[in-house]
C-alpha cells in the first residue's frame, strides 16, 4: 500500500513536472512573439507627429517636386514603363497630407486636419492639372495597358492600401526612421498613377477612365489615413484637448462610415470584375474547342460581356455556337 502511494505522488510531481514545462515553453514562445511584434517599444511620438505635420504643406519646391514627378509618371504610364512609373512615386510628397489627415483625427488636432484637407486638394489640383495638359497632346492619347490597368479599382486595391499605409506609419514612428520599408510602401499604394490617369480621362473626355481612376486614389487616400488612425490610436499617442471634445469623436465616425462605404462598393467592383473574368475565361475556353471539333479558321474573335454575346469571324463556311 506503501508503494502504490509513493507511486502515485512520483506521478503527481512528474504530471506537476510536466505541466510546468508545457508552461514554461508556452510563455518562452509567446514572450518571443511580443519581443518580435511589439511596435510600442522604439516609438518616438513627439518627433512623429513633427515630421507628419512638417511634411503637409505644399509650397514652393514641394509644388515643382509634385508636377514634376506627376510628369515623369504620366510619362511611364504613356511608354508603359514601370520603372519609370516608379521612379515618379519615390519622389512624390503626396503622402504627407494624407498621413496628416489621420494623425489629426487620431489625435483630435482639428487645425492640423484642416491643413491637411486643403495641401491635399491642392495637390489633387495640380496633379491632375499637369496630367491634363501633358495628355491634352495628341501624340500621348494612346489608352496604354498601364493607364487601363488604373481605371478598374478592387477590393485588392483595398488591402494594398490599407496594408501599405499600416507599414508607413510605423515605419515613420520609429526613432531610427526605416527609409527602405517607406520607399517601398511609395511604390506599393501608387497614389500617383492614378491620378495621371484621371488626367488623361479629363484630357481625352473619357469619364469612365477619370471616374475609375480617382475612385482608386480615393481608395488609397482613405485608407492610408485609416491605418494611420488607427497605428496613432494603438500607440496611443498624446491626444490635443478641446473643450468640446465632441468633434474628435463625430470626425472618428465619418471617417470610419466612407471607409466601410468604399470597402463595400470595392468588393462590389471586385465581384463584377471576377465574374466577367470567369465568363472570359470559359469564353475563351469554348472558342478553342470549338475551333479544334470544327476545323473552322477562327481569325478573330470579340467577347461582349455585358451582353454575355460571342462573336467570331472565321474564313470559309459559317458556324453555329451557343453561349450561356
Amino acid at each position: 500500500m506503501e508503494n502504490k502511494d509513493q507511486d502515485n505522488e512520483k506521478l503527481d510531481e512528474h504530471k506537476k513536472e510536466v505541466k510546468q514545462n508545457y508552461t514554461a515553453f508556452f510563455e518562452s514562445i509567446k514572450t518571443f512573439l511580443i519581443n518580435l511584434l511589439d511596435i510600442r517599444e522604439g516609438t518616438d511620438k513627439k518627433e512623429t507627429i513633427e515630421k507628419i505635420q512638417d511634411g503637409i504643406q505644399v509650397k514652393s519646391h514641394t509644388a515643382w517636386i509634385l508636377i514634376f514627378s506627376i510628369l515623369i509618371a504620366s510619362i511611364g504610364l504613356n511608354t508603359s514603363s514601370s520603372a519609370v512609373v516608379i521612379g515618379a512615386m519615390l519622389i512624390s510628397p503626396l503622402m504627407g497630407p494624407i498621413l496628416g489627415i489621420g494623425l489629426s483625427i487620431g489625435i483630435n488636432d482639428i487645425d492640423t486636419l484642416r491643413k491637411s484637407l486643403l495641401n491635399l486638394g491642392i495637390m489633387v489640383g495640380l496633379s491632375l492639372s499637369s496630367s491634363f495638359i501633358f495628355f491634352s497632346i495628341p501624340l500621348f492619347q494612346e489608352a496604354t495597358p498601364e493607364i487601363i490597368a488604373r481605371t478598374q479599382p478592387d477590393v485588392r486595391d483595398v488591402l494594398i492600401a490599407i496594408t501599405g499605409g499600416l507599414a508607413l506609419i510605423i515605419a515613420l514612428s520609429r526613432r531610427k526612421e526605416l527609409t527602405n520599408t517607406i520607399a517601398g510602401i511609395a511604390i506599393a499604394t501608387a497614389l500617383m498613377p492614378p491620378l495621371c490617369t484621371a488626367g488623361y480621362g479629363l484630357a481625352t473626355l473619357n469619364f469612365k477612365f477619370f471616374g475609375g481612376a480617382m475612385f482608386l486614389f480615393t481608395i488609397n487616400t482613405i485608407f492610408i489615413a485609416l491605418a494611420t488612425f488607427v497605428i496613432v490610436k494603438f500607440l496611443n499617442f498624446p491626444v490635443v484637448r478641446y473643450i468640446n471634445s465632441g468633434k474628435r469623436r463625430r470626425i472618428s465616425q465619418i471617417a470610419s462610415s466612407v471607409a466601410l462605404i468604399i470597402l463595400g462598393f470595392s468588393i462590389y467592383l471586385f465581384y463584377g470584375l471576377f465574374k466577367k473574368n470567369q465568363y472570359v475565361q470559359n469564353a475563351e475556353q469554348y472558342i478553342e474547342v470549338l475551333g479544334k471539333a470544327t476545323g473552322a479558321g477562327i481569325i478573330n474573335t470579340v467577347i461582349d460581356y455585358p451582353k454575355r454575346k460571342i462573336k467570331i469571324i472565321v474564313l470559309g463556311k459559317n458556324i453555329k455556337m451557343t453561349t450561356s
